[in-house]
């Protein structure tokens, strides 16, 4: 199977440099040459235009960072859609809107070409090593097709039912994911003004009720200091403001959602749009004259799980 790969960023880096150490047959696509450049040296081809990448391979994968970027992608003159045909495949694997993914998926489909959502989820050190999540909607005999490339990238993938659907809960996991981040800055903040010994903090709420994912990874480059997530500002606002219009398509009246968003703006406003996400918890750290430093944590998340050959789940 021939692979096609736009968008080369944080995530969509790791995700294409753990096909080619798998030995895919791929060809990739990004605005930044200096990005390109280091892909042709590790092997991969490089297509001029993404309707000229959609014409050359049989599976097209697009990890972007935003909706409207993934839509001029899919829909310029040179797009993706226009070099689609007959059986091939687009995996949207950035994180995008519901309604979005489905409206670009009737334009593939009217190519009779097939439409597949693929979000990933557990952050970019896992995404490194091919150990991140990954969940999938869409035709289930296209999943079944493509099951060796999802496993090459990431360790547990979900079928989760009809195009849209990894959409949405990708958007949920993201927002508990936001909720328990700025949960960690008022719990820190308590610790810190406490007199705890944060190192040892950290020890207990990692063996207590109050663990998660969150508090496992991003509590380490907080104490660190480098608040280093590899994810930005920006991103979290995007996600946290799908999921709250999400809630509002649904009539659905949320307490905690609208909150979260209004934090993260105050976030961006106060840090800068590429400000690591984790520095959310600085808000706390500034309002109280206090920093959540300790040492013998790291400035950079590793994977240190050695790399598996993914699943499904």
């Amino acid at each position: 199977m021939k692979i096609g790969f736009i968008g080369l960023g944080n995530v969509g880096g790791k995700l294409a440099k753990s096909l080619l150490r798998n030995r895919f047959d791929l060809t990739v696509r990004d605005l930044d040459k200096n990005l390109t450049k280091n892909f042709i040296e590790l092997g991969a081809k490089v297509s001029n235009s993404a309707k000229e990448l959609a014409e050359q391979v049989d599976l097209i994968i697009t990890c972007l960072p935003s909706t409207k970027i993934c839509a001029e992608v899919m829909e310029a003159e040179d797009g993706i859609i226009n070099g689609l045909s007959k059986k091939k495949i687009w995996l949207e694997m950035s994180t995008t809107d519901e309604a979005e993914v489905k409206r670009l998926g009737k334009k593939v489909l009217n190519k009779k070409a097939i439409p597949l959502d693929g979000p990933v989820s557990g952050g970019c050190h896992r995404a490194t090593t091919g150990n991140i999540a990954i969940f999938v909607g869409g035709e289930r005999n296209a999943f079944d097709k493509i099951l060796k490339v999802l496993t090459a990238m990431g360790k547990k993938v979900l079928y989760t039912g009809e195009l849209g659907s990894a959409s949405v809960l990708k958007v949920i996991t993201n927002y508990l994911a936001s909720v328990h981040l700025v949960a960690l800055g008022e719990a820190w903040t308590v610790a810190k003004k406490s007199n705890l010994d944060l190192a040892k903090a950290y020890k207990g709420i990692a063996i207590s009720s109050g663990n998660s994912f969150v508090h496992e990874t991003e509590s380490q480059v907080i104490l660190n200091g480098s608040y280093n997530i590899n994810f930005t500002m920006d991103l979290v606002l995007k996600d946290t403001s799908l999921f709250n219009n999400l809630a509002k398509k649904l009539n659905s009246s949320l307490e905690i959602s609208p909150k979260i968003v209004d934090i993260f703006k105050d976030g961006q406003k106060k840090y800068g749009s590429r400000a690591w996400s984790s520095m959310i918890v600085k808000r706390m750290e500034d309002l109280n004259k206090i920093d959540f430093r300790a040492d013998g944590f790291p400035d950079e998340l590793i994977d240190n799980e050695p790399e598996e050959k993914g699943y499904e789940i």
